[in-house]
């Protein structure tokens, strides 16, 4: 079997990307998120219809990024972060064990699914750990971000701000920001 360049054989490779913008997901798959869409009142039931969608297609992001979207706005933050951590798995292995050697470039960063998922999940984890209080954890996913990130294509700069002024330990995160604070951008706070 080929593998192309992400680890994966071309047709895994391609139900990935076309995965990360929503698509190439099988009618079970996706009847069974659908499902578990129309059971808000009853989450242990569309739990459990999210769990049979991700075993259905456990390399695929859309289970994912559903069981993942029911644990955030259910406000259980260490479900969702456990489900980051297994999309950033995932991602990882469709990008191949070379990726982040050196930063993506650019047009990749901007354009190719699988790399843009992998960045976004990092960002989506730092701010579970910024929440959760794993600043460690926060400031090592963040300086990741920002060695693949240097432009600051996914915003992860502002999270890395808000980290920054809390380890300095400035109380005004719950006021105003001020105008000099940047809005995109990695600046020189860690």
């Amino acid at each position: 079997m080929e593998h192309g360049r992400w680890g994966f054989d071309e047709a895994s490779a391609l139900a990935f990307a076309e995965g990360a913008l929503g698509g190439a997901v099988s009618p079970e798959v996706h009847a069974l998120i659908a499902e578990a869409g129309s059971l808000r009142a009853q989450p242990a039931a569309a739990l459990a219809l999210l769990e049979r969608a991700r075993a259905a297609a456990p390399r695929h992001p859309v289970p994912l990024i559903a069981l993942y979207r029911f644990h955030f706005y259910g406000h259980r933050l260490a479900q969702a972060r456990a489900v980051g951590e297994d999309a950033l798995a995932v991602a990882r292995m469709a990008l191949g064990a070379e990726f982040g050697d050196q930063p993506p470039a650019d047009e990749a960063v901007r354009h190719d699914p699988a790399v843009r998922f992998y960045l976004f999940t990092l960002k989506g984890l730092a701010y579970l750990n910024l929440r959760l209080g794993a600043f460690d954890e926060a400031q090592y996913l963040l300086g990741a971000l920002r060695r693949l990130d240097p432009q600051d294509h996914v915003g992860g700069a502002l999270l890395a701000q808000v980290l920054a002024r809390h380890l300095q330990g400035d109380a005004a995160l719950a006021q105003d920001l001020p105008p000099e604070y940047p809005l995109r951008g990695w600046s020189t706070a860690p």
